[in-house]
């Protein structure tokens, strides 16, 4: 009784749970680096191409009105908020800073990263769960082929390859959601509206944010491949493998979001020491 008081007890419930955390840790490490050791030659070799071409369409062109919406009311938003604020301190020409600085920076990326997490990534762990399900994933093995590089490259290099691009996409619509609410609407001077935004808006920011979107990019493609690989069977594993996708991109995001922006605030202040924005 005792030894059985001792295994079902808090200690052993937690020791339980940091092996199998672990031992995920470990699937998706070797996962990892299986893909990767692909990545270079489906870059080059046309059949890898073929297969690259179509992800192509589904993650990066499908997702353009969701960003784009996405961006422009965030920018709408950053606008409506701030505006009383700048207008009290007599800054309201200024609003462009504020709205660009933080759509590029900060929320264009943060948001492309979340969007796509929730649209992609559930459709990729959607898709190769249903394939493992379905025993699709064993045929190809069983006819020599590497699931991997068929499967799962592909649709990494698309994430990996193509959030840069929707980010930029993002920060666009975002400034001019900005606009719409200041210009039109506050009377704000379009003129200030667009000269400050130029001054303020550097090309380290505009590369920070883009550096953070290769890195978000290829967390979303290598949870959602991952967790589609690893589902369980029948319907309620599917979706409790999209499910599961979804929640740790988002939470990867914004950790990897924290000590990105750390670490280039920190390269930015050595180099160039701290910047004035008004």
């Amino acid at each position: 009784m005792a030894a059985e008081i001792t295994m079902n007890g808090p200690i052993a419930r937690l020791g339980r749970l940091t092996l199998e955390r672990l031992d995920a840790m470990g699937d998706i490490s070797v996962f990892a680096l299986r893909t990767f050791s692909h990545c270079l030659r489906a870059t080059v070799h046309k059949r890898d191409l073929e297969r690259l071409i179509p992800q192509f369409h589904s993650i990066g062109t499908l997702s353009v009105p969701v960003i784009m919406v996405t961006g422009l009311f965030v920018g709408m938003v950053l606008a409506i908020q701030a505006i009383e604020q700048f207008r009290a301190a007599g800054l309201e020409n200024r609003m462009g800073v504020i709205v660009s600085l933080s759509v590029v920076r900060e929320l264009g990326p943060v948001l492309a990263g979340i969007m796509l997490a929730g649209r992609v990534g559930g459709a990729l762990t959607a898709e190769l769960g249903t394939m493992r399900v379905t025993e699709q994933i064993d045929a190809l093995r069983s006819m020599g082929s590497d699931p991997i590089r068929v499967l799962v490259v592909p649709r990494f290099l698309a994430c990996l390859l193509l959030t840069p691009v929707l980010t930029l996409y993002c920060n666009l619509v975002g400034v001019l959601g900005g606009w719409l609410i200041s210009v039109p609407i506050f009377n704000v001077s379009n003129w200030a509206y667009w000269t400050y935004t130029e001054l303020a808006v550097e090309t380290w920011d505009i590369a920070s944010g883009l550096f953070k979107s290769v890195f978000f990019g290829a967390t979303i493609g290598m949870i959602s491949c991952y967790k589609g690989f690893n589902c369980g069977q029948g319907a309620q594993g599917v979706g409790k493998a999209c499910t599961e996708s979804f929640v740790a991109g988002f939470v990867v995001i914004l950790i990897l979001d924290f000590f990105i922006a750390l670490l280039l605030k920190g390269a930015y202040e050595a180099i160039w020491g701290f910047k004035m924005i008004f």
